[in-house]
């Protein structure tokens, strides 16, 4: 490494990031949108031989030039991108790789979570650290014949997510609700999950649950080593099923309820998936019809569409008064601001 040097590529250097992008694609890897933080190895004459990034708390889009691989310059990579997120006080840290790379990063600290045959594993640099977020949620498991889950992202919670809720409360003993504690979406976290516990107060069954780093929104699942968007999908709703398998086995849970949403590639795929595999390990998958208003169907991407364009008053219809209250209220001002200063507020 001595003739080498690594630094930040800053978004305009033109050359650096046209160079990363070459690099990544030779190594049939496709530049993740979404990147926050972005290094690279230079040679004497400063081409880039090796690249590596960040978003939020995951590795992303790491490569090293064939030509240069064998140099131990990929441990140079990671330690570099390892001290950016201490500095940044990120110290759980997280990565998707290849099958066949998964030693490799075995090697530098990081420990298998779940992966799927022949396309993706995901790691975290602590031992115990799922085991440890399973053993916290042993705590809340409750008994009984019927054990029911179902993961919100809630952006926001809707009168169709309180649909779905009730319908699956009343017809289980128990219901485990996952709120996606993942801040990628226009409604912050912190808001979404109270929304969701307002508009659900009334059901006395639910045990609400923050998903941690372990269930990720199809917003920021790596893309960047898959052929297609579709492939991408599969990929991560197989994903988040080894995840959510062995949280079923933790809290006894032996059926999930999803929302069916007939025009979006996502949840379709998402949801043939569940229902081929989740049989397979004990546990049903409902998939509950969509609740309709005015012969619409009810979706949080027209509530965020209204707001966008200032139409407040005509959400009242698609969500509980404590969703509408919020957006009525100062509180919402800032959330409103970013919704309208977003371009694209409907997701497929």
């Amino acid at each position: 490494m001595s003739e080498y040097t690594i630094s930040k590529v800053y978004p305009s250097d033109k050359r650096g990031n046209s160079q990363v992008e070459k690099l990544l694609l030779s190594e049939g890897i496709r530049r993740d949108k979404n990147l926050d933080y972005t290094c690279a190895v230079y040679d004497d004459d400063y081409n880039v031989i090796a690249t590596g990034s960040c978003f939020g708390n995951t590795l992303r889009c790491m490569a090293v030039s064939r030509q240069h691989q064998g140099e131990g310059l990929m441990n140079e990579v990671v330690s570099h991108l390892v001290q950016h997120e201490y500095e940044r006080g990120v110290n759980h840290l997280f990565l998707y790789t290849k099958c066949n790379s998964a030693k490799f990063f075995g090697d530098l600290g990081f420990y298998e979570i779940v992966r799927i045959a022949d396309q993706v594993v995901f790691m975290e640099n602590r031992r115990t650290g799922f085991s440890d977020y399973l053993s916290e949620l042993s705590k809340t498991k409750r008994e009984g014949k019927n054990i029911a889950a179902l993961v919100l992202n809630a952006n926001p919670f809707t009168l169709g997510h309180q649909f779905l809720v009730e319908k699956a409360s009343s017809e289980n003993d128990v219901l485990h609700v996952f709120i996606v504690s993942e801040d990628a979406s226009l409604v912050p976290f912190e808001v979404r999950k109270r929304l969701v516990i307002a508009g659900t107060s009334h059901l006395g069954n639910i045990i609400y649950h923050d998903t941690g780093p372990y269930i990720i929104s199809s917003a920021t699942f790596p893309s960047y080593f898959q052929k297609d968007d579709e492939a991408v999908i599969e990929s991560h709703a197989n994903l988040d099923l080894e995840v959510f398998v062995k949280i079923a086995e933790t809290l006894g849970i032996n059926a999930r309820y999803v929302g069916e949403e007939p025009k979006s590639l996502v949840t379709g795929i998402y949801n043939r998936i569940m229902s081929e595999k989740l049989p397979e390990h004990g546990v049903k998958c409902v998939i509950v019809p969509r609740k309709t208003e005015g012969g619409k169907v009810i979706s949080a991407s027209d509530v965020r569409q209204a707001v966008k364009e200032g139409r407040l008053e005509e959400i009242r219809g698609l969500v509980p008064e404590s969703t509408y209250e919020f957006f009525a209220g100062s509180e919402a001002e800032r959330v409103i601001a970013k919704i309208r200063g977003t371009e694209n507020v409907i997701h497929y």
